[in-house]
Formats: structure tokens, sequence, C-alpha cells
């Protein structure tokens, strides 16, 4: 009777292994919720930018998923008003800075050589200034550091800065072609090191324009 019950332990235990190590082909280690695919199960979205969180962008943190941003109201270079939704259908790279952020002043440059490098109808580096009535501030200042790929984009309010929960400068926001923000990277960053072009190459393939 005993021999009895043991066989049929082990033959229980025999199947939860077979049933657990077919799950485990199937959908992946249990309890880490993506597919094979690295796609989460259910088909939500997936951590995919996490990877390239390395070197000069280990501070870079995804959201998942992606949240919403608030459409900005700012300035372009001859004062007209412009808003973030215009940039709708390409990836942004949205830097908040001043001129008074030595650590943004500092950056600048490198961020100048990923817009000329990678920039395209895809793809735009736009860094706004929340200089108070500081237009002709940033304006000087890019003229200095020969930013000539950037753009000059101005918020005299400093209001995106608080729209955007950027409560240090500078604050570096990926967004989607659909204006979400698909992570953030605050403080200072080599944006024209080979890690930043990596992630930046792997946002174009996830969030491609619609």
């Amino acid at each position: 009777m005993l021999r009895s019950s043991s066989k049929t332990i082990l033959i229980i235990a025999a199947a939860v292994i077979i049933v657990v190590a077919a799950v485990y082909l199937i959908v992946g280690p249990l309890g880490n919720g993506t597919d094979r695919s690295g796609a989460p199960a259910g088909g939500g979205e997936a951590a995919v930018l996490a990877p390239y969180a390395t070197g000069a962008m280990e501070n870079f943190k995804q959201e998942v998923p992606a949240k919403a941003a608030p459409d900005l109201a700012f300035k372009d270079g001859d004062g007209k008003d412009v808003r973030l939704s215009d940039f709708r259908g390409k990836l942004v790279l949205l830097n908040l800075w001043a001129t008074w952020c030595v650590p943004c002043r500092e950056e600048m440059p490198a961020l100048n050589r990923l817009e000329a490098a990678m920039g395209s109808d895809r793809f735009q580096v736009l860094a706004l200034s929340v200089d108070k009535d500081g237009h002709d501030l940033a304006k000087a200042f890019l003229a200095e550091v020969k930013a000539d790929h950037i753009a000059l984009y101005n918020d005299p309010t400093s209001r995106a800065s608080f729209a955007m929960k950027a409560f240090g400068l500078p604050t570096t926001v990926l967004l989607s072609p659909e204006g979400k923000e698909v992570g953030r990277l605050v403080g200072p960053a080599h944006w024209d090191g080979p890690e930043a072009r990596a992630l930046v190459e792997a946002a174009l393939k996830a969030y491609p324009a619609r």
C-alpha cells in the first residue's frame, strides 16, 4: 500500500515538472510578465529600451507603459507660438535647459552633434530653453557654441519644467511620434556617444512613425 502511494506521488511530481517545463518554454520564466519575444504577457508594452540604458545612458529610465505628455506651448526662434503637438509624427528628444544651468551649457554641443548625425523627418532634438525672457540669451549662447543644428525654442514662462515634472535641469525626455513619454534622463549626458545613438536607433524601431 505504501509502495503504491509512493509511486503515485512520484508520478504526480513528474507530471508537475513536465507542465512547468512546458510553460517555461512557451512563456519564459514564471513571473517575468513577458513572452519569448520580450513583449509583456497579455500584449502590453515591453521595456524594450531598458537594455540600452548603459554607459552614458545609464540614467535613462523607460516609462512603461508610455504616458501622454502635456502639450507644451512655447516660442520658436522668430517668436511665433509653437506647441509640442506640432512635432507629432517623429521621435522627439526634448531637452529642457537654461543658460544659467552650467551642465546644460556643457552638454549642448553633444546634443547638437546628435542632431547633426541623426536628425531627420523621423527624429529631432528639440532643445527648449526655459529662461524667463531669455530668447536673446539662448540665441546668443547657441551661436557661441556653434550649435548650428539645434533650432531655437524658448518658454519664457518656464511652465514647461513644471508641466513635464522636470525638477532639475537638464532633463531630457524621449517622446514617441504619438506624443507619449517613453522615457527620460535627468542630468547631463554624452548625447553624441555610441550608447545614445544606439538608444535612439532602438527607439526608432520600437516607436515607428504612423
